[in-house]
């Protein structure tokens, strides 16, 4: 139970610096460049997904499945897919349906995406059990 507790309190920490990466690169792509918010948060998303997993890999999992480095990236990104299907679909309910800010549906999202990647991934990348992804 310790060992849980530790890591998602790391998780959460790297999700964190992940989140303020993803909240960043969402507002200058739609106040800076014109982005619409949907593609914005898309590819903000994937910015913060790629730092969450350098972050992770080393300061949150001590265990790992996969000696393929470059495999166990693909499979973190593509679990975190879903995240980003949760994140999407949270962001439009928010804004067009709640009719809520855009930084208060991304904080909206950012909860259900934190809580759906972090059982994925240490579920299918970091824990001792059968490999998912290969």
């Amino acid at each position: 139970m310790r060992k849980l507790v530790l890591e998602l309190l790391g998780y959460g920490l790297a999700s964190a610096v992940a989140l303020a990466v993803d909240v960043a690169a969402l507002e200058a792509l739609v106040k800076l460049a014109g982005w619409h918010y949907l593609a914005a948060a898309s590819v903000s998303f994937i910015a913060g997904g790629i730092v969450a997993y350098l972050l992770s890999v080393r300061f949150v999992f001590r265990f790992r499945q996969m000696d393929d480095h470059a495999l166990e990236l693909s499979c973190f990104v593509g679990l975190g897919v879903v995240g980003l299907a949760v994140n999407a679909a949270l962001m439009f309910m928010a804004v067009t349906w709640a009719g809520l800010q855009l930084f208060t549906a991304k904080l909206l999202a950012a909860l259900f995406t934190f809580a759906t990647n972090f059982v994925l991934r240490r579920q299918m990348l970091f824990t001792p059990a059968r490999r998912v992804c290969e």
